[in-house]
Parts: C-alpha cells; structure tokens; sequence
C-alpha cells in the first residue's frame, strides 16, 4: 500500500512539472486582487499566478489538515466511550454469570421436573 502512495505522490508530481512546464510563460503572468465594496476599498500587490496557486494549495492543505485533525479526534472520542461502555456490559455479564443458583431456582426447576 506504501508502494502505490508514493507512485501516486510521483505521477502527481510528474504532471504539476509537466504543467507548469508547458504554461510558464501564462504562469508568470502577474495580477492582482481587488476588492471595492462600499465600506472599504482593498488591493493586492502584483504577484504572479504561481504565488496565487501556491497560496491556494496551501490553504486548501491547510484547512483539509484541520478537518482531518477534528474528525480524527472525534473518532477517536467516540472509540473510546464505546470501549467504555464495552468493559462495563463484560463486567456486567461476568457478574450475572458469576451469581449463585437460589433455593428459588431449584424449586422452580423440581417443581418443572415433577410435571
């Protein structure tokens, strides 16, 4: 399984060369952000489509990491009630295993016998 990962990680690799290979010339191009609302007025300095992408895939990294991390420790909560609640239902049934048979059970069995 390691072995197919890292051959992903490589053929995703292979084609972001490939691509910004072929498209640096549109790559290098810089632009820049604006935003005129009517309360405020901001922009960006010039940066080129490379920095863009690279700031996107870092955010996009970024808040995946965060979503995983969250997710990983509400499943890992979530294993351990239930472990919890698992040892007690075995406590529980080895208790019930472990109990005595009464004087009331053996008459209710004789008198289930007799008939």
């Amino acid at each position: 399984m390691k072995h197919l990962r890292w051959m992903g990680v490589i053929l995703v690799a292979l084609f972001v060369i490939i691509v910004v290979v072929q498209n640096h010339g549109a790559m290098s191009t810089p632009v820049m952000f604006k935003i005129d609302l009517v309360f405020i007025s901001l922009e960006s300095s010039q940066m080129s489509v490379y920095l863009v992408a690279v700031i996107t895939f870092l955010l996009g990294v970024l808040v995946s990491g965060i979503y995983g991390m969250t997710e990983r420790f509400q499943l890992k909560r979530q294993v351990k009630n239930l472990l919890k609640d698992s040892e007690e239902k075995d406590k529980e049934l080895s208790s019930f295993r472990n109990l005595p048979v009464t004087t009331e059970d053996e008459s209710i069995e004789k008198a289930m016998n007799s008939q």
